[in-house]
């Protein structure tokens, strides 16, 4: 039986998953949350395939033992660039620091994540799941567009989730100043923001072949949320770990997004793991995803060059 459209995320994650051999080699790739979880198997994927990686990550220990790793293991070459995505100066430094070392990029991750249960604030003032996971992200993309031009044909991957069907977003309160805050609202609301301006920058940077998608990673093992409290955090680990797949799973899927050249060209697309999908309608509606993509660039208007 087939379910009504808004519900065949559920079939499509059921389904079988494409991979490829495809390798990538000579190619830099910047990854964002590469210390735990997904970004973490996901660089492991990306050095088994030969990436240049570029990981931008906040914990200088966490990171260096990642590159560690990547080099025993892969013999990978990789570079550490350290930014807390809670505070924008850090994100626009480690662009430029990026930007100066690597004229030409070929892949952009945005993959670090974070979830609240109640309400927070990042060095900026922003609520934290809307400006870690969102405005973050957008400016790292924004800053690192002409490399990723230069390096064409490239891509760029948004890492989303199936929670922006959980609404939430409101473009009068994107603070959750007006609304009782709600967790899973407040992170549904996140990537909806995601997916209005990823839409924006795949028009925009069609003609110069960079290509721009989103994909859920699946229902994976992270360790998004355990910032929260003990309870919560006893919650994940112990009930709601059980009934989660191992976040390998996901690495590969974003491996097949990245590497797989038939994927050459496919831009402004959603993907369920490997599989294309519609997300929420409210969450791609043009004229919307102009209005939230013109709000981000004035939020992130101070840490912007005029050239840029």
């Amino acid at each position: 039986m087939k379910l009504p459209e808004e519900l065949q995320y559920i079939q499509n994650s059921l389904k079988p998953q494409r991979t490829t051999d495809a390798r990538l080699e000579g190619k830099v790739c910047v990854i964002t949350g590469t210390t735990s979880g997904i970004g973490y198997e996901t660089a492991k994927r990306l050095a088994q395939g030969g990436a240049h990686l570029v990981m931008v990550c906040r914990n200088t220990e966490k990171a260096a033992s990642v590159q560690q790793e990547l080099a025993q293991e892969y013999g990978a070459d990789s570079d550490v660039v350290l930014a807390d995505f809670a505070d924008l100066a850090q994100v626009a430094r480690a662009a430029e620091e990026i930007r100066g070392k690597y004229p030409q990029i070929h892949l952009l991750i945005n993959n670090v994540g974070v979830f609240n249960r109640r309400r927070r604030l990042t060095h900026d003032g922003f609520e934290m799941t809307f400006g870690v996971m969102h405005l973050a992200s957008f400016l790292l993309t924004r800053l690192l567009t002409p490399n990723l031009k230069a390096g064409a044909p490239s891509r760029v991957l948004f890492i989303n989730s199936e929670a922006h069907r959980f609404g939430g977003f409101s473009l009068k309160d994107l603070n959750w100043e007006k609304r009782p805050y709600v967790g899973l609202w407040a992170y549904g609301a996140a990537n909806i923001a995601k997916l209005h301006t990823a839409s924006v920058f795949a028009d925009a940077l069609q003609e110069h072949a960079v290509d721009v998608n989103v994909m859920h990673p699946g229902a994976v093992r992270s360790n998004i949320g355990m910032n929260n409290g003990i309870f919560y955090r006893l919650y994940k680990r112990y009930i709601l770990n059980l009934f989660l797949k191992d976040p390998a799973q996901s690495a590969e899927a974003i491996y097949f997004l990245s590497a797989e050249p038939a994927l050459e060209g496919e831009t402004g697309k959603f993907f369920n793991m490997t599989i294309e999908e519609k997300p929420a309608w409210y969450a791609v509606k043009a004229s919307i995803s102009q209005q939230v993509y013109d709000k981000s660039e004035a939020l992130i208007r101070p840490y912007l060059k005029e050239n840029v």
